[in-house]
């Protein structure tokens, strides 16, 4: 029996949780096959089989280990098993019968929504919006009762696995990760002195740019052309015009960064995370959208790394995508400054004289009083304000015709 182990995740790190396993206890893995994800404060990660052979697990779903605990064991003495008669015929007979499924009558009840045959031709009948039923089956299928109890109600419709008038009060651990996030975010409020300053930002011309250019940008760097890049690069532009807003508190010293490592605040199921872009202000726009759809990916599959998630020296988060409008994002320690963007919303504005509309966001940074002054905060959200209304600037940091004429 080889015995496998929780690895050692970083220094500061002594103990994780069993977020789920991805083989069922008796199952023969192939060596280096994933048999269980783990989730530290900091990040999720996978564990592989040293040894090809049949796994018995030793740990539960839920469970807390330390650094070097036994999670599971692995017999590697055992034979792989080959593919029995009766799966091949269960396979032939499946088939056989696909045809004859394919043919059968479809009801007007949306492809995405799964339910019995039962319920499906109810749903049809009384033209029962799918959405307002509490599906009670397994995998979240819509059940005969389901229907009826939604034909008895209408317009009323109870929490997810409820029943109307529900008073079900449940409880749930709560994860590393959310208690890492909770412990930063009371020590950031409490620990800095944080103030937010807000502007907002004419999107016109960066809008017209994306509209332009971005099925030839597509085709050229095999990436969409979103509005990170815009923001990214006029952040870092900023940041080296602005250096206190790119450095932080140590003691009483203060560290100043001489390069700009940009966190981009990423929500996933299990909580947000800021992995980090490194050098921004020597990546080019299409470098920048490829590090954000790397990192975007990594952390909704739960595959980002201790080193992914450290050194971030300034943090974007973008609220937007949820439909904020506004809000005071909170540091994320020990940088001191954090920029908020916000939905796009079409708004009239006084442009020469004339009433137009035009396509508005709201832009919030909050920054930590005690090494940021309020004329740096200020002048360095103006000064992205600037760079994102007149995208021209990103390329060189300022207007061609004042640079021709040495202004």
């Amino acid at each position: 029996m080889i015995e496998i182990k929780v690895p050692t995740v970083g220094e500061s790190i002594s103990e994780v949780t069993l977020l789920k396993w991805t083989k069922n206890d008796g199952d023969y893995v192939d060596r280096d096959e994933v048999i269980a994800e783990l989730e530290s404060e900091k990040a999720t990660f996978e564990v592989n089989a040293e040894q090809a052979g049949t796994l018995a697990r030793v740990a539960t779903e839920g469970d807390t280990l330390l650094i070097g605990d036994i999670i599971a064991k692995i017999d590697e003495t055992a034979v792989k098993p080959k593919a029995t008669v009766a799966v091949e015929a269960a396979v032939a007979k499946a088939d056989t019968i696909a045809p004859a499924i394919s043919q059968a009558p479809v009801t007007s009840v949306p492809n995405d929504i799964k339910a019995t045959p039962v319920a499906s031709a109810i749903i049809a009948d009384k033209k029962v919006n799918p959405s307002q039923i509490i599906a009670s089956g397994a995998g979240g299928k819509i059940m005969k009762q389901d229907v009826l109890e939604a034909l008895n109600h209408p317009g009323k419709k109870a929490f997810a696995g409820n029943e109307i008038f529900s008073r079900n009060i449940r409880q749930e651990k709560m994860s590393n990760l959310r208690k890492t996030i909770s412990r930063r975010l009371v020590e950031s409020k409490n620990t800095t002195a944080m103030l937010t300053t807000f502007n907002e930002v004419d999107m016109t011309r960066i809008m017209e740019i994306r509209k332009q250019f971005k099925d030839k940008f597509k085709e050229s760097h095999g990436v969409n052309l979103g509005f990170m890049s815009f923001f990214a690069k006029a952040c870092a532009i900023a940041l080296g015009e602005w250096p206190t807003v790119n450095a932080y508190i140590d003691g009483d010293q203060f560290v100043y960064h001489d390069y700009a490592d940009i966190s981009i605040a990423v929500s996933t199921p299990r909580g947000l995370t800021v992995p980090v872009i490194r050098n921004v202000e020597s990546l080019s726009m299409a470098e920048i959208e490829k590090a954000v759809l790397l990192l975007a990916g990594k952390a909704r599959d739960s595959k980002l790394t201790a080193e992914d998630l450290t050194g971030g020296t300034f943090t974007i988060t973008n609220g937007g995508v949820f439909g904020s409008l506004m809000s005071t994002p909170i540091i994320n320690i020990p940088q001191s400054a954090i920029l908020g963007m916000h939905k796009i919303q079409e708004r009239p504005m006084a442009v020469n004289g004339q009433v137009l509309i035009r396509p508005m966001m709201y832009l919030a940074l909050s920054y930590d009083h005690r090494i940021i002054d309020g004329r740096e905060s200020v002048s360095f959200l103006v000064r992205v304000k600037e760079l994102l209304e007149n995208p021209e600037l990103l390329l060189m940091g300022k207007d061609p015709v004042k640079a021709l004429l040495e202004l």
